[in-house]
């Protein structure tokens, strides 16, 4: 399924890929768990993922604390972003932050970043089970993801310990976990 997703992710060209990401970005931001959050920890994309650098800036036009994550080993912390200057290629060359607060804000609606996904939430990451130790370690946040029409398949191969999203939001339909 990963490599399915990743070709035919690089078959979609930059202005769908940013126009879809602005859907998504709309409908993200339509929902209460977006419009009754006063934190966000949200990825920072990159390779052709939703892009999120629009709702980062969105978030903070709209007086939401944000963090990003940076890779430490086989965790991840959630940096507080303040200004996109902080941000360098780090894992995998993934834009990470370089400097800033480690926050810990165990209500924060978590915006997660993933390959694959199916109507029934479940997630196909990118097989390191960053975001899934995160989640398991803080239980009680809201989760939703963000993905492209062609990412969601229809049966997505999961395990117990997967932590599905509340949702999945693409450009033409919202998934909820049920």
């Amino acid at each position: 399924i990963r490599k399915q997703i990743f070709r035919l992710r690089g078959q979609v060209s930059d202005a769908r890929i940013h126009n879809d990401s602005l859907v998504i970005l709309d409908r993200l931001t339509d929902t209460d768990a977006y419009k009754n959050a006063g934190q966000i920890f949200c990825y920072v994309d990159f390779n052709h993922e939703v892009e999120t650098r629009d709702l980062l800036c969105r978030c903070m036009a709209d007086g939401k604390e944000v963090a990003v994550p940076k890779v430490q080993g086989r965790d991840m912390d959630f940096y507080r972003l303040t200004d996109f200057s902080q941000l360098e290629p780090g894992y995998l060359g993934i834009p990470e932050p370089v400097c800033g607060e480690i926050v810990i804000w165990e209500k924060a609606l978590v915006i997660v970043p993933g390959v694959a996904f199916d109507p029934e939430c479940h997630r196909v990451g990118y097989g390191q089970g960053f975001y899934d130790r995160y989640l398991s370690y803080h239980p009680g946040h809201p989760a939703i993801a963000l993905a492209f029409s062609f990412q969601i398949v229809e049966k997505a191969p999961w395990e117990v310990t997967d932590v599905l999203p509340d949702a999945v939001i693409t450009e033409k339909e919202i998934f909820v976990r049920s």
